[in-house]
């Protein structure tokens, strides 16, 4: 824990001379225009997560001087710090490669600055998590703000917010039913405010979840970006930054298990991401804790879909926030969640539910006895197909599809899939199984590529799902039934990497299962050899050395924490 108001002192300069090192930072300092009275200040840090090449992250720089605000008004001296800013679509060859990167970045400039609390603001998919994975890890007071998601737009009428319609609306040009000026017009209407997706994916489900295991304030996850009370929210998070310079909490001792379940409790509720299970085992693992795919499935028998949002229904974020947010979400969850979990503030989650006489909308935010679906939005399969297990976002699939035995038609790896996915000779139907190998973390960084495009002779036949599996990741935005996270990977060894053309793949939601239907003697023949990876130097070179399977959060083997509990 930090020493309470070391401000500008805390961890000096090693130059074998402490007094000298305090009087040269002071110099330093003052060089930037402080006087020695603010430099007497408790120094509170806030994350600089803003680039030129995040368009989720252009409303940063005005969160950063609200947060400042409120820091100043409650007697603290904000400094703000870059660190690495990871724009979605724009890295290559998938943001997740970046994600440690960035959390071991947070992690070391939150741990050499002299700060006594940090604000964390960020809100693209892999920055929630890398941010409260790094200063977890770093060990000082820390709070979460969000960047808001986007506000929608529309196109001849239709609402659209990224980018469940991006997706739904690609997928009818490849299938031949828009042209060239069509998709255009829409590709201008998708993305149109700062902020992250309008719909339930990654980005709001990590918001969602870091909101309910108390690392941001009460009711400031769904705040829309443009929206006046986000840079409210932020003046408020400076002055409870404030407060945690008195109190020295950090996520550490904020975060138990129950916080943990809390979240994945809340994740099946909503319906959300996939990608949020991975990041929110890579927190777990930096506090030592655990996500027990095994305890995901018992709890996603209880717990039901209470949030009606795209990808798993029809509305989006802005929507949630209208209805109640976070806080309303809590009145309808409350008897599956242990209430009493305590938030960054102090505050237990019990203390957060609303009044009875608080309006809830429940077309959006269902109560329980009308949920959009009586059992959790995920489920984890295992079988020997699965040994460490997959996932399946249920709540975003085609029912018929959950029991039932195809052939597989299967594609080696990313430029396989690309080159042969639309060829008209391509020997697949629509009961057929398709699958992809090598897309793990190992193998390319667990790009979002699990979401196979249906095969284009298909798709103008009508086709709109097909049974996908691979080792990749998929957008939260995504629809479809499609198996993920297939561990351990093609890449490291894993039965995926023996599936071949033909072979017969069952799965059972009902029995949680994913088997492939090859005898043991037939496999032994198989080759599961694992290609070298492509990268063996710099920050590649390292990732594919240290990086974990999916059910560990994909995180460097060398930065999981130990037990607190």
């Amino acid at each position: 824990m930090s020493k309470p108001g070391k401000g500008i002192r805390n961890g000096l300069t090693n130059y074998g001379d402490p007094r000298f090192a305090a009087y040269l930072r002071r110099s330093f300092a003052s060089s930037m225009g402080y006087s020695r009275t603010m430099l007497e200040k408790p120094v509170i840090g806030i994350t600089w997560t803003a680039s030129g090449f995040n368009n989720c992250h252009r409303n940063v720089p005005e969160l950063v001087e609200a947060v400042k605000r409120g820091v100043l008004a409650s007697g603290g001296l904000p400094l703000d710090f870059p660190v690495t800013s990871l724009g979605e679509v724009f890295l290559n060859p998938t943001s997740m490669v970046f994600r440690n990167l960035m959390a071991m970045d947070v992690e070391e400039m939150v741990r050499a600055q002299p700060m006594d609390a940090v604000v964390l603001v960020g809100g693209c998919d892999k920055t929630l998590p890398a941010l409260v994975m790094g200063a977890a890890s770093a060990g000082k007071p820390a709070i979460v703000l969000s960047t808001g998601p986007m506000m929608t737009s529309r196109y001849q009428g239709e609402r659209l917010g990224a980018c469940t319609d991006c997706r739904r609306f690609w997928g009818r040009y490849r299938a031949g039913e828009l042209n060239d000026r069509q998709i255009d017009a829409v590709e201008g209407a998708l993305a149109t405010t700062a902020g992250t997706c309008a719909v339930m994916g990654t980005a709001s489900s990590m918001a969602i979840m870091l909101e309910v295991m108390g690392l941001m304030l009460p009711g400031t996850a769904a705040i829309p970006a443009v929206h006046a009370d986000r840079l409210r929210a932020a003046e408020t998070t400076g002055v409870a930054a404030m407060g945690l310079v008195s109190s020295g909490t950090t996520i550490r001792e904020t975060v138990t298990q129950a916080s943990i379940d809390n979240a994945l409790k809340t994740l099946l509720a909503i319906g959300g991401s996939t990608n949020a299970i991975i990041h929110l085992a890579a927190i777990a693992g930096r506090l030592g804790l655990k996500v027990d795919l095994q305890a995901l499935n018992a709890m996603s028998v209880a717990t039901p879909v209470l949030v009606d949002l795209k990808p798993t229904g029809d509305a989006y974020m802005e929507d949630f926030f209208y209805a109640g947010g976070v806080g309303a979400l809590l009145k309808r969850l409350g008897d599956h969640l242990d209430l009493s979990a305590r938030t960054v503030t102090g505050e237990t989650l019990a203390e957060l539910v609303p009044d009875d006489d608080v309006w809830v909308d429940d077309k959006i935010i269902r109560p329980t006895e009308t949920p959009i679906r009586a059992d959790g939005g995920l489920v984890a399969l295992f079988g020997n197909l699965a040994p460490k297990g997959a996932i399946l976002k249920r709540a975003a699939a085609d029912e018929r599809l959950f029991e039932k035995t195809g052939r597989a038609v299967v594609f080696e790896g990313l430029k396989d899939l690309s080159e042969r996915i639309d060829d008209p000779d391509l020997e697949v139907t629509e009961d057929d199984i398709l699958v992809l190998k090598n897309a793990g973390p190992k193998a390319v960084g667990m790009p979002e590529a699990g979401y196979l495009p249906i095969p284009a002779k298909l798709a103008r036949k009508g086709v709109k799902d097909m049974l996908r599996i691979s080792d990749a990741r998929m957008s939260g935005t995504a629809y479809g039934t499609i198996v993920l996270h297939v561990s351990p990977e093609s890449a490291a060894g894993g039965p995926l990497a023996l599936v071949r053309n033909g072979d017969l793949i069952r799965i059972s939601v009902r029995e949680r299962r994913l088997d492939l239907l090859v005898d043991e003697a037939e496999l032994a023949k198989r080759d599961p050899t694992p290609a070298p990876p492509a990268e063996t130097r710099g920050w590649l070179g390292l990732y594919n050395k240290h990086v974990l399977q999916a059910e560990d959060g994909c995180d460097l083997d060398f930065l999981i924490g130990e037990s607190h509990q």
